[in-house]
């Protein structure tokens, strides 16, 4: 149980809510254990009648004595309801704190892990799956709580009834106990060796879950290209491969969890079989009375269900220890991109590269070699180049998506490691290449940039992008409720509301990431000289593969395999030979014709 060991500071958490809830527990099942102590009382009290009876007492002292047997067995009948009355509300108690204690601990947990998630960088959503991280944060959390609730519920039960009903047992008859117990180093054996099988199969069952939940993301969000290409019968068939080889893992984690019901009933049929045997020879030898035997079956038989519960209980915390591993694995996980400030950090917008060299640690692609620049507060730079050659990579890098490890980004002097990162971020509008809009409403995910945007600022923030005239058509306007990722607008559509969304923020930099490719020429010129208005006194980053979108720019970078091969204004790079003319005049062709 070393990985459920970091669940402890929960229970410290929540300890008084433990603690009473345990005191419940005790009372009520100490309670529910007078029962066959009072059934024992009665029929003992009813068997010395019927030897009175037999020893031809007169009438008027068998009436008597009758009377006096009907009184006490209807005092012991009042008792018994009474008692398990009180059992019973004392049960309900306790199932209140422990249960409700489990759930707070659940939510806890899954907003420590959500925590975790919004720390750790691009490069660890990389490498991981988005089903296996909505797996551990759901699934996995839920067998957690199983542990922390019912395994702690059905475990203080089985210890207060099996430590105050074989202590009763004790105290009546030692040599009966004794033999009662023989079945028990076995069942000890057989929970100690099916423990050790589930856990294993529980880890391997978590694990296919989680390549289940992955296979059904990726399909439900590439849906379109499945349809487009026609391939649902592949699909499925794949899905079917999965779903099989879950299900045999599931039939044999539940094979073996199967065995520890009969094993434990048998256990205890043969405990019962041993108490009317030994018992039955001792009322024999007049050693002990028939309530005795009777109050001994009660003891055994309701002593059968937290017996019974420790393989159920052994299971649920094997199955908490998997997936609190799994949990464990992320936790664990030290975040790339530390905010290594605490203090405010207010930036005015200067970007400097200095001898930046960076490579991606996944593909180990060096993207940026030896880059060199500096961008004054509000100036635009246009950055140009093929695909590949690093564009995007420097935006990454001054929103400090990653860090790299040669060379120095100084914003207004400083070394961004050296700045507060949130207020780094929340100074930064960014619109990335591929954007995304959430299943909201168009209105709040333009808010997103600024939450308490009034609505005029969410109209002039929609104008500026061009995006104003189609939201109006909506039947519902800025009330429309989106698709998952969007889906409802188009291509163009997408980037002019998350072009809304950045400038609405009105942050010190600006950052577009190819964020005009979907769109006409006019729609973007529009938008061009609207964005002129907007990015004044503003540092302003324009990453695109058209001229038309860099020519008013202060400054033109243009990259290749992760160089500046070249750099100046427009109307220097269009006398200069290289990328910047070709390309000038390439498009200048394409728009004549």
């Amino acid at each position: 149980m070393k990985a459920l060991k970091y669940i402890n500071k929960y229970f410290i958490k929540y300890k008084w809510r433990l603690l009473i809830g345990i005191l419940i527990t005790i009372l009520s099942k100490v309670l529910a254990l007078k029962v066959p102590q009072i059934v024992g009382d009665s029929l003992n009290i009813v068997e010395d009648y019927q030897i009175a009876k037999s020893n031809n007492l007169p009438a008027e002292e068998l009436a008597v004595l009758l009377k006096e047997v009907e009184h006490q067995l209807l005092i012991n009948v009042l008792i018994i309801v009474g008692v398990a009355i009180l059992a019973g509300f004392f049960t309900f108690l306790m199932r209140q704190t422990i249960i409700v204690t489990s759930r707070l601990v659940e939510f806890d947990l899954k907003n420590e892990i959500y925590q975790q998630y919004q720390k750790l960088s691009l490069n660890f959503y990389k490498k991981n799956r988005t089903g296996d991280l909505m797996n551990r944060i759901s699934e996995d959390v839920s067998k957690v709580r199983m542990y922390v609730g019912p395994a702690v519920m059905y475990s203080m039960n089985m210890i207060v009834l099996i430590a105050v009903g074989f202590t009763q047992m004790i105290s009546i008859d030692v040599k009966l106990t004794m033999y009662t117990l023989i079945p028990f180093p076995l069942l000890s054996v057989s929970i100690f060796i099916l423990s050790k099988v589930i856990h294993k199969r529980s880890t391997i069952v978590q694990q296919y879950l989680s390549k289940l939940t992955t296979f059904n993301q990726e399909f439900f969000s590439g849906i379109g290209v499945v349809k487009s290409y026609g391939i649902e019968r592949q699909i499925i068939a794949d899905f079917d491969t999965i779903a099989d080889e879950s299900k045999e893992k599931n039939i044999h984690l539940h094979k073996a969890n199967a065995l520890f019901f009969p094993l434990m009933i048998l256990l205890i049929g043969l405990s019962n079989l041993i108490v009317i045997y030994i018992g039955g020879k001792q009322y024999i030898n007049d050693e002990i009375q028939i309530g005795t035997i009777i109050e001994f079956l009660l003891y055994v038989n309701i002593l059968t269900w937290p017996v019974a519960v420790v393989g159920w209980v052994t299971s649920m915390i094997q199955q908490a220890e998997a997936s609190q591993a799994r949990i464990n694995e992320f936790l664990e996980e030290v975040p790339e991109i530390k905010n290594n400030n605490t203090l405010p950090t207010e930036l005015q917008g200067e970007v400097t590269f200095k001898n930046v060299t960076f490579t991606y640690d996944d593909t180990n692609i060096t993207a940026l070699k030896n880059i060199n620049f500096t961008i004054k507060k509000g100036e635009t730079v246009a950055i140009l180049g093929k695909t590949g050659s690093g564009k995007s990579t420097i935006i990454e890098l001054i929103a400090r998506l990653y860090d790299t490890k040669k060379g120095e980004i100084l914003l207004d002097g400083q070394n961004i490691l050296n700045a507060n990162l949130n207020d780094v971020r929340n100074q930064i509008g960014f619109v990335p290449q591929d954007p995304f809009l959430f299943s909201e409403t168009i209105e709040n995910n333009i808010k997103f940039g600024k939450e308490d945007a009034t609505e005029a600022e969410i109209i002039q923030a929609s104008k500026d992008a061009v995006v104003y005239e189609n939201i109006i058509d909506f039947p519902r306007g800025y009330k429309t409720i989106l698709g998952e990722r969007g889906v409802t607008l188009s291509g163009g559509q997408k980037q002019r509301v998350s072009i809304a969304r950045a400038i609405i923020k009105n942050p010190k930099i600006l950052i577009f990431d190819d964020c005009l490719s979907a769109v006409d020429t006019e729609t973007e010129e529009r938008i061009l000289e609207n964005l002129k208005k907007v990015s004044q006194n503003k540092t302003t980053f324009i990453i695109s593969h058209r001229v038309s979108s860099a020519k008013n720019a202060d400054k033109i970078l243009v990259l290749d395999n992760g160089k500046i091969t070249q750099q100046g204004t427009h109307n220097q790079l269009i006398t200069q030979e290289g990328y910047y003319k070709d390309l000038y005049e390439q498009q200048l062709l394409e728009k004549e014709n």
